[in-house]
């Protein structure tokens, strides 16, 4: 059992930056794959970036590449998200979800998918004003 605290959120001007956190309970967070999703009003949740259990592989969607960076720390059981220049489209509820990768290799990919993930926080806002 993984619980997962996203904290960090807030309200921010386009060009601005946020560091969101993750926290997560559980003696095996080493194992899991982390995973940043996002809702905004009317749409679909959808992925972010996402980080595999080794910190050895991230993967990021095509809009925040170059500004979103993801990153992990196995000793404090966090998984951080540093969001740079933002974008009113930017503006979602943001959640971190755990995946198990008990097993796989150092550089497994981790999960674009929702469906892959087991675990899921209670998300944390971010808006962006234009």
């Amino acid at each position: 059992q993984v619980q997962l605290v996203e904290s960090g959120g807030g309200l921010v001007q386009a060009g601005g930056s946020l560091r969101l956190s993750c926290a997560a309970s559980g003696r095996t967070f080493s194992t899991y794959a982390m995973g940043w999703f996002r809702q905004a009003p009317g749409k679909e949740r959808e992925f972010v970036g996402a980080i595999n259990w080794s910190g050895g592989r991230k993967d990021y969607t095509d809009s925040v590449k170059g500004r979103f960076t993801i990153s992990r720390d196995n000793a404090k059981n966090t998984v951080s998200l540093q969001m740079n220049s933002l974008k009113p489209e930017d503006t979602a509820v943001y959640y971190c979800a755990a995946d198990n990768q008990s097993g796989r290799s150092y550089y497994y990919s981790p999960s674009r998918t929702l469906y892959e993930y087991d675990y899921w926080g209670q998300g944390t806002q971010v808006t962006v004003s234009s």
